[in-house]
């Protein structure tokens, strides 16, 4: 039994990590995310609502 292991190099494993390859520069929090998307479905109700008399649309 012992004579079946396979032996792999330590860094073949199959464990390989990409997070540590790129770190983006523009971090957002979850918390802005979320404002961000009321904010913009409250600016889409609104043009809905209102936007063809604002922007004179018949």
């Amino acid at each position: 039994m012992a004579q079946d292991k396979i032996s792999m190099p330590s860094g073949m494993g199959g464990l390989v990590r990409y997070f540590d390859e790129y770190k983006s520069k523009i971090e957002f929090k979850p918390g802005h995310i979320i404002i961000l998307c009321v904010v913009v479905m409250v600016i889409m109700i609104i043009l809905y609502t209102y936007g063809n008399r604002w922007l004179g649309i018949a």
